[in-house]
C-alpha cells in the first residue's frame, strides 16, 4: 500500500470511527398554531434525557414565553430570565406557549397571526439556548406543526421530511433551533430549482405578493450570487405579506421576508430583494461599531449583481452612484452599531472605490469578491478584520481605506 493511500485509509477510519461512536438522539420540536389565543404551543420532546446534562435559555423579560411544564418540578426552573431544563433520564418533555405577534415601535409587525395564517420566525418559537451535552452525542432535530382547521399547510427554510415535518441540521450550531422564517396557513406558493437549491416563495392567500416576478428575479442573478458567495443552500424560503407587515426586507437563515410592495428594483437603481438574498448567502455579520460591512456590502450587491447580469447599464450604474453621492453627502463617519441609509449609501462607494483599486493593484486577478469571500470565515467581523483582509490581499496598505470614515 501506497503512502497515500495508506494516509487516506486512516483518514476515512478516523472519520467513520467518529461518526459510528456518536450516539444518534431525536429531538421533536411539536408546534401547535392556536389563532383564537395569538400563541403556539410548543413542545419539546428529548428520545433520551440523559443524553444532555442542561439546556439553558435565554427568555427575556417580555413575558413573550409562559406556562412552562417539565416531566418534575426540578427538571425546569428560571432565573433572571434564563430558563434551565435538566432532562431525566428516559423519554423528556418541555412544553411551553409562546405569544406569536410583535409590533415594532412605527407600528409595523415582524410577526403576525391572523384567523387564516401565522408569519413569525422559528428563533422565536424556540429560544437561543446554551447547551452541555454528553461528548458522544449527536441531537437529530425534526419539527412539526399541527395546524388549525382550515390551514392547509406550513412552509419553513428547512428540508421536508413528510407533512408538515422538517428536518433542522445546523452544521454551525450544537442545538439545532429551527430558526428563519415560518409561515403556515391558507398559503399560495410557486417553486423553482436554482442551481443546488429548492426555492420557494410563499405568501398568504389574499396578500398582494407577487410570486413569479421574486421567481423571475431570482433565476435573472442567481448565477452572479452564486458566483460571488459559494454556497448551495438545500432550500431558500421567501415569504411575504401586506400592511401591517414591516415595510421592507428581514432576512434570516435560509430565508428571507420581502413586504408586497417592496418593487424588484426602487427608482434608485437598487433592489431590496437582492439586497436580503446577500444577507442570507454571505451571513456576513459585525462587532465593534462595524455595521457598516454587512449593510454596505449587501447593498453594494445589489448594485453591482445587476450589473453584472446585464440588468443596470453604464449610464444607469452612474446615476445610481450619483444619487448614493447625494444622499450620503454629509456623513463623516461609517462607524456604528447600525448603519442608516446615509451611511450605507456612502459605504458602497467606497468600496466601489476600493474593489477598483483592488483590481487595479492585482491587474485584474483580484476584487472585492475575494475580500467578501474571507468575511465569509468569520464569526463576527470588525472593520480593523476587513482592513486587515484587504490589504493582506493587496499585499500592502491600501489608500481608499485610509480615510477618516473608518476612524
Amino acid at each position: 500500500m501506497h503512502f497515500r493511500q495508506f494516509l487516506l485509509f486512516v483518514v476515512l477510519s478516523l472519520v467513520l470511527g467518529q461518526s459510528q461512536a456518536a450516539k444518534r438522539v431525536d429531538l421533536d420540536i411539536n408546534v401547535r398554531f392556536l389563532p383564537q389565543d395569538d400563541a403556539a404551543e410548543v413542545e419539546l420532546v428529548l428520545e433520551d434525557g440523559a443524553a444532555i446534562r442542561y439546556l439553558d435559555f435565554n427568555l427575556g423579560d417580555d413575558g413573550h414565553y409562559s406556562d412552562f411544564k417539565a416531566d418534575s418540578d426540578e427538571a425546569w426552573q428560571v432565573e433572571a430570565g434564563r430558563g434551565i431544563w435538566r432532562p431525566a433520564k428516559g423519554t423528556a418533555r418541555l412544553a411551553y406557549r409562546v405569544k406569536v405577534t410583535h409590533q415594532r415601535k412605527n407600528g409595523r409587525f415582524d410577526a403576525r397571526m391572523t384567523p387564516d395564517w401565522a408569519l413569525l420566525r422559528g428563533d422565536d418559537l424556540v429560544p437561543a439556548a446554551r447547551i452541555d451535552q454528553q461528548d458522544d452525542v449527536r441531537l437529530v432535530s425534526r419539527l412539526a406543526f399541527t395546524l388549525p382547521d382550515g390551514w392547509k399547510s406550513v412552509e419553513t427554510g428547512w428540508p421536508r421530511i413528510g407533512k408538515n415535518r422538517f428536518r433542522v441540521d445546523n452544521h454551525e450550531r450544537l442545538f439545532d433551533r429551527p430558526t428563519g422564517w415560518i409561515l403556515a396557513g391558507k398559503l399560495g406558493s410557486r417553486r423553482a430549482r436554482l442551481g443546488e437549491t429548492d426555492v420557494t416563495v410563499a405568501a398568504p392567500v389574499g396578500e398582494d405578493v407577487r410570486r413569479m416576478d421574486i421567481l423571475t428575479m431570482l433565476t435573472f442573478v442567481w448565477p452572479e450570487v452564486q458566483a460571488v458567495f459559494p454556497r448551495d443552500p438545500k432550500k431558500l424560503l421567501i415569504v411575504g405579506a401586506d400592511d401591517p407587515m414591516w415595510r421592507g426586507g428581514l432576512s434570516g437563515p435560509n430565508s428571507l421576508f420581502m413586504h408586497a410592495d417592496r418593487p424588484m428594483v426602487s427608482e434608485n437603481g437598487t433592489s431590496s430583494l437582492v439586497h436580503e438574498l446577500v444577507h442570507v448567502f454571505s451571513r456576513i455579520s459585525d462587532a465593534d461599531r462595524s455595521d457598516w460591512i454587512s449593510e454596505g456590502l449587501a447593498e453594494y450587491y445589489a448594485v453591482e449583481l445587476m450589473r453584472r447580469a446585464g440588468g443596470l447599464s453604464e449610464d444607469r450604474y452612474q446615476k445610481v452612484r450619483d444619487h448614493l453621492t447625494r444622499w450620503s453627502r454629509k456623513v463623516d463617519s461609517l462607524r456604528g452599531e447600525r448603519s442608516s441609509g446615509p451611511v450605507t449609501a456612502r459605504a458602497v462607494l467606497l468600496l466601489q472605490e476600493l474593489d477598483k483599486e483592488i483590481r487595479q493593484r492585482s491587474k485584474s486577478r483580484h476584487s472585492l469578491d475575494d475580500v467578501a469571500r474571507g468575511l465569509m470565515r468569520l464569526d463576527r467581523v470588525t472593520t480593523d478584520d476587513f482592513i486587515n483582509i484587504t490589504e493582506t490581499l493587496l499585499g500592502g496598505p491600501s489608500s481608499v481605506l485610509d480615510t477618516r470614515l473608518l476612524r
